[in-house]
């Protein structure tokens, strides 16, 4: 729709769209920022009990290693997982905080100064001199490490229970 299709009212609907698209933008990122710390504290209290437990087992000499390397092998699978669905989780936020961001982009060429747009081309210089990396890209490795982690948890349980039997 043109402005003059819109009417006089066109100026200003458009800075309340603006408005409302920054705004709803920054509520994503705080979603995504407590969706972080979610999977933080619950795989780290998985880690704490696992380190707890093992202290515990290791210290009383009736310990069973069998069901002590099956727990670590559950433990490490179920950490694996979350860490999958934390990664997925990060990379649907930073595809719907992309889909704003486009809109906002769109909504600022027709704003008298385009503050996100001119941030952009700061950032992301025409020669791709790495200026800036995204702390969207940053925190996707996060998931992938502790997966890593916890697969390797998975995988050493497996060879253990193997090489008891």
């Amino acid at each position: 729709m043109t402005p003059e299709d819109y009417g006089e009212k066109y100026p200003d609907h458009l800075l309340e769209q603006y408005k409302l698209y920054v705004e709803m933008a920054d509520r994503v990122s705080q979603r995504r920022d407590q969706s972080n710390r979610f999977y933080v504290t619950i795989l780290a209290a998985l880690a704490a009990i696992l380190v707890i437990g093992a202290r515990f087992a290791l210290s009383s000499n009736g310990a069973d290693a069998t069901f002590l390397t099956v727990v670590f092998m559950v433990a490490g699978l179920f950490g694996a997982a979350l860490s999958v669905i934390w990664f997925l989780n990060i990379r649907s936020y930073r595809t719907l905080n992309s889909a704003k961001f486009d809109i906002i982009h769109q909504i600022e060429k027709e704003l008298p100064f385009e503050g996100y747009i001119k941030e952009w081309d700061i950032l992301r210089p025409p020669d791709d001199s790495p200026r800036y990396l995204q702390l969207t890209v940053i925190e996707q490795y996060v998931p992938v490490v502790v997966f890593l982690t916890f697969i390797s948890l998975a995988v050493y349980s497996v060879f253990l229970l193997f090489s008891q039997g």
